[in-house]
């Protein structure tokens, strides 16, 4: 260590440098370390808190206004005492810089990010995930559809077009637009064939989409609904592969059976287009079942009937009226008149934006019947009208609950 020069010093000098130190060095590494061996111990406090008490050193703290030759000292000796606070909490590296350089250390400001990471966030967060993967799965996907290495059952049932384009494609409409709240899901089997039972309507079949993604999504085993579809569906250019593609097949005894001996969750909408294009006035009251042969096919098969009742659908086309001119002339079963359709052109055929339930009752089980039972037309009715009544009672009680159409 050098030799410091001595300065003669008085009492009252001594006090006047009890708060900052006997030099230099001595105030810094006071400042630094938080002890200095040649100080008075309040040294430390006296230089952290600038307010130049002796401490602990027992004399008088300074009065009047300091010396010209005593400010570098103080400062030297304070390590910057009006900013005690920064002082004290990262006095260590201060200290050590200003031992080192002579000048305290600024943080570096943290670089700004690059264009390319920029653009790799926002992708990722648009593709919901890093978009290497989403791309190189995306490309391996059109490679599979255009090299024909995928697999369609005897229905044309494309899972992987179902699961990677349809459903993506109307899960919008289902969380977002029509907002549906799914109830009882659970009721259906884990495992083994059912057979779901739902009411029919809303001018367009959109009830029968929501109805699949409901199932899918929300079912503790995402199980498939395979829905059947009337002769009309797959009569109509484009739609009778897309929908095939989309799991469902013609609404007769054959399919349906051979379904649900396979273990699928069958769906069945048995108003058929008398529910589907029934007017506004009607709504939520059901058309007649057809035969019940649902019912038969149930008890066939020995698998479960699980009601469903959907209420929102009624009002995305409100249907004033039918005009059957037109109807007869395309060959549909009704032509449908509601406020925006056909007097707006493509833009009335957007729905309505309703909030829709989902509700699945309880099970009614067909396994303890003979196998002869569905050769009984009485039990075949009563059954029927159960599961109607079921439905219908389901959809009174939804509609006490609503509080609004659209919220």
């Amino acid at each position: 260590m050098t030799d410091a020069k001595v300065i003669p010093f008085d009492e009252d000098s001594r006090t006047r440098r009890g708060g900052r130190g006997r030099s230099r060095q001595g105030a810094r590494g006071a400042a630094g370390k938080g002890a200095d061996t040649g100080t008075d111990a309040g040294a430390g406090s006296g230089a952290g808190s600038g307010t130049g008490d002796a401490g602990d050193g027992g004399t008088e703290p300074l009065t009047g206004v300091p010396e010209v030759a005593e400010i570098p000292a103080q400062a030297a000796a304070g390590g910057r005492g009006a900013q005690g606070p920064r002082e004290s909490a990262g006095a260590g590296p201060d200290a050590a810089a200003d031992d080192e350089g002579g000048e305290s250390a600024v943080p570096a400001e943290p670089p700004l990010p690059s264009l390319g990471g920029v653009l790799t966030g926002l992708a990722d967060k648009m593709l919901g995930g890093p978009w290497e993967r989403k791309v190189a799965s995306g490309l391996e996907f059109l490679r599979r559809r255009v090299t024909g290495d995928y697999e369609v059952d005897e229905f044309g049932y494309d899972e992987e077009l179902t699961e990677q384009v349809l459903m993506p494609l109307f899960r919008p409409l289902f969380e977002k637009y029509f907002r549906v709240e799914v109830r009882g899901v659970e009721n259906i089997p884990a495992e083994g064939g059912a057979l779901v039972v739902c009411n029919h309507s809303g001018t367009l079949p959109w009830d029968g989409v929501m109805a699949q993604i409901a199932v899918r999504d929300h079912h503790p085993a995402g199980r498939h609904l395979r829905l059947l579809a009337a002769d009309l569906v797959f009569a109509l250019p484009g739609f009778n592969e897309l929908a095939r593609k989309g799991g469902h097949t013609l609404a007769c005894t054959e399919d349906a059976q051979l379904l649900l001996e396979r273990g699928e969750v069958v769906g069945v909408m048995p108003e058929g287009f008398k529910g589907l294009g029934k007017p506004f006035s009607e709504r939520y009251k059901l058309q007649r079942f057809g035969r019940g042969g649902f019912v038969a096919t149930a008890l066939k098969t020995r698998k479960p009937i699980v009601p469903c009742s959907i209420v929102g659908a009624e009002e995305i086309y409100p249907m004033l009226g039918n005009s059957r001119t037109m109807a007869r002339l395309l060959g549909m079963p009704y032509f449908p008149l509601t406020p925006t359709f056909p007097w707006l052109g493509p833009l009335g055929t957007v729905p309505l934006p309703t909030k829709w339930t989902i509700q699945f009752g309880t099970p009614i089980p067909t396994d303890g019947y003979p196998l002869e039972a569905a050769d009984d037309p009485m039990l075949v009715f009563n059954l029927t009208d159960q599961v109607r009544e079921t439905i219908q009672h389901t959809l009174y009680e939804l509609l006490v609950q609503r509080r609004s159409v659209f919220f």
